[in-house]
C-alpha cells in the first residue's frame, strides 16, 4: 500500500508537469501550425532566472521567473515567428530550431555553459496515511490542476478563449470573421510562457540544478506525449503528456538501480506500442475539441 501511494503521487506530479508542457506545444500547433522546438529554452530561461534570483525571497523569484519566460516567449513571437506567419510548417520548424540554438548560445555567453545549482525549496516530507510524501510533489499536483482548470475556464468562458478556440479550429475563417491574428497569437505565446515558467519552476526544483540543455529531454517527452495524445486536440495532447509524464515518474521511482539508466528506453518502447495500436492518438483529431 505504501508503494502504491508513493507511485500515485509520483505519477500525478510528473504527469501534471508534462501535461502543462504538451498543452503549450499543442496550443501553438493548433493556432498557427508551429511545432515550437524552442519551447525547451523557455524551461532553460526559467531555470537561469531562478539561479540569478537565488538570493531573492521566493515570491519575488516566482514573479521574476514568470516575467522572464513570458517576455522571452513574446519576443520570439514578435521577432522570429511573426515575420514568418503563413509560411510552410517546414519553414516554421527550421525557424524554431534556429531560435532554440540562438537562445542556448545566448545563455552560454551570459550565464555560462556549466550547470548551476538552485536553492532547494519545499523539501519537507509530510506523512499521509503513514507514508512520507514530499511537499514539492503535492504542490506540483495542486498547481498543475489549478492551471489546467484555469485554462479550461479561460478557453470556455472568456472572449479571448473563444477566439483561441476558433483560431485552433480554423484560423483563416476566424480571421475573416474579425479575430485579430496578432492579438490571438501573441496571447497563445503568452499562455505557453506561463505554462513553461511553472513547469520550469517545478522541474528545476526537483533536479536542483539548471544547465543550457535542461529543457531538451522535457521537450522531447512533451512532444512525444502530444503526438501520442493527438496533436489535433488540446485535450488529447494534455492526456498524452500526462500519461507519458506519469509513466516516466513511476519508472524513476520503481526501476532498480541497475536499470535506472535505461528508463527512456522503457518509456519510448511503450510509446512504440501505443502508436502501433492506436496511430491516430488517444483523442483522434477529427473528433477532438479544444
Amino acid at each position: 500500500m505504501t508503494d502504491v501511494l508513493e507511485y500515485l503521487v509520483a505519477a500525478l506530479s510528473g504527469g501534471g508537469i508534462y501535461a502543462l508542457l504538451t498543452i503549450g506545444l499543442a496550443l501553438l500547433f493548433s493556432v498557427m501550425g508551429l511545432m515550437n522546438f524552442a519551447y525547451g529554452e523557455l524551461i532553460m530561461t526559467g531555470g537561469f532566472a531562478m539561479y540569478l534570483l537565488r538570493d531573492a525571497p521566493w515570491p519575488l523569484m516566482i514573479v521574476g521567473v514568470l516575467v522572464a519566460v513570458v517576455a522571452v516567449a513574446l519576443l520570439t513571437e514578435r521577432l522570429a515567428f511573426r515575420p514568418l506567419r503563413g509560411a510552410s510548417p517546414l519553414t516554421l520548424l527550421i525557424a524554431a530550431f534556429a531560435v532554440s540554438i540562438m537562445l542556448q548560445n545566448a545563455a552560454r555567453m551570459t550565464v555560462g555553459p556549466r550547470a548551476k545549482g538552485v536553492r532547494p525549496w519545499l523539501e519537507e516530507t509530510i506523512s499521509i496515511g503513514g507514508v512520507g510524501v514530499q511537499l514539492l510533489d503535492l504542490v506540483t499536483i495542486a498547481v498543475a490542476l489549478a492551471l489546467i482548470g484555469g485554462l479550461v475556464l479561460l478557453l470556455r468562458r472568456t472572449a479571448l478563449g473563444v477566439q483561441l478556440r476558433a483560431a485552433a479550429e480554423d484560423f483563416e475563417m476566424a480571421s475573416l470573421l474579425g479575430v485579430k491574428a496578432n492579438r490571438v497569437i501573441a496571447s497563445a505565446f503568452a499562455i505557453t510562457g506561463v505554462l513553461g515558467a511553472v513547469a520550469a519552476l517545478m522541474l528545476i526544483l526537483k533536479q536542483g540544478s539548471v544547465s543550457v540543455t535542461v529543457g531538451s529531454v522535457p521537450l522531447l517527452i512533451a512532444f512525444v506525449g502530444a503526438v501520442v495524445g493527438g496533436m489535433g486536440s488540446l485535450v488529447g495532447a494534455a492526456l498524452g503528456g500526462f500519461v507519458l509524464g506519469a509513466v516516466t515518474a513511476v519508472l524513476d521511482a520503481a526501476l532498480p538501480g541497475e536499470l535506472a539508466p535505461f528508463r527512456d528506453a522503457f518509456v519510448f518502447g511503450l510509446v512504440i506500442v501505443m502508436l502501433a495500436t492506436r496511430p491516430q492518438g488517444l483523442v483522434p483529431a477529427p473528433e477532438a475539441r479544444v
